[in-house]
């Protein structure tokens, strides 16, 4: 009997804990807000290539036309090839990339507060 009221006890608080968790955290999540970061934006005029080298020393995804996405800081880009490093998932691998074979990039352009 004992057993089953300790039980019954620990469920409770275990609910009490979770409906006074449920309540906090939406109001600190909208406390927070996005605050756009400098020196980053896309040049729709400009193409893959120049858009690539305004994040030279970045973080960004990089999407190819296999439907493969790697993700990686910039290290240099030319006419034919981007050289992105520090692979994420893939400590110590550096991928070389034909630039006719991105389809898409992504850059990260806020941040919260």
């Amino acid at each position: 009997m004992k057993k089953t009221i300790k039980s019954a006890v620990v469920a409770l608080l275990a609910v009490i804990l979770f409906v006074a968790i449920s309540f906090y955290f939406p109001e600190a999540a909208q406390a927070r807000s996005a605050l756009a970061l400098e020196g980053v934006s896309f040049n729709v005029s400009s193409s893959m290539k120049d858009n690539l080298k305004t994040y030279i020393g970045k973080d960004v995804l990089i999407h190819l036309r296999s439907g493969k996405t790697l993700q990686g800081y910039v290290k240099s880009v030319d006419d034919h090839f981007l050289h992105l490093e520090k692979l994420s998932g893939k400590d110590f691998y550096d991928a070389l990339i034909r630039m006719e074979d991105i389809s898409a990039m992504e850059a990260k352009f806020r941040d919260m507060k």
